[in-house]
C-alpha cells in the first residue's frame, strides 16, 4: 500500500473519529479544572453564596457592586499559605482578584453547601 494511501485512510478514519466525539461529548458540560486553585474556585462558585454583615458594609462603603465576587471567582488566585483547609466545620480561603487599580482580598469560609464571604480587605497595586 503506498504511503499517500495510509494517509488518507488515517485522514478518514480521524475525521470520523473526530465526529463522533462531538456527538457524544458535544452536549455535556464538561471543564478540565485539575489544578487546586481551579477546583477550589469551582467549588465556591457551585455553592449558594452568604455574605457577612461586615463584607457587605465593605461593599456599599466602596461602592462595590456585590457580583464582582463571581468575577473574582472565574479569575481569582486561591492564597493557600493564608487559607486554612483544615479548618472544622468549614474551610476557610483567602481569594484574591483585581479590579483596575486594586487588588481584593477575600476570606470565604466554604462549608458543605454554603460560601460565606466573611471578610474584604482592599489593596492597591502599584
Amino acid at each position: 500500500m503506498k504511503l499517500i494511501h495510509r494517509f488518507g485512510y488515517f485522514g478518514i478514519g480521524l475525521f470520523f473519529g473526530i465526529v463522533l466525539l462531538i456527538f457524544f461529548l458535544g452536549g455535556k458540560n464538561a471543564s478540565c479544572d485539575y489544578s487546586p486553585n481551579a477546583r477550589v474556585l469551582k467549588n465556591i462558585k457551585i455553592k449558594e453564596r452568604k455574605w457577612s454583615q461586615e463584607s457587605l458594609s465593605f461593599f456599599q462603603d466602596q461602592k462595590i457592586d456585590t457580583s464582582y465576587i463571581s468575577e473574582v471567582l472565574e479569575k481569582g488566585d486561591v492564597d493557600f499559605n493564608l487559607s486554612d483547609t483544615d479548618a472544622k466545620p468549614c474551610n476557610v480561603y483567602f481569594v484574591t482578584g483585581t479590579r483596575e487599580t486594586q487588588e481584593l482580598e477575600f476570606r470565604i469560609q466554604n462549608c458543605d453547601s454554603i460560601a460565606t464571604i466573611q471578610k474584604v480587605k482592599i489593596r492597591t497595586v502599584e
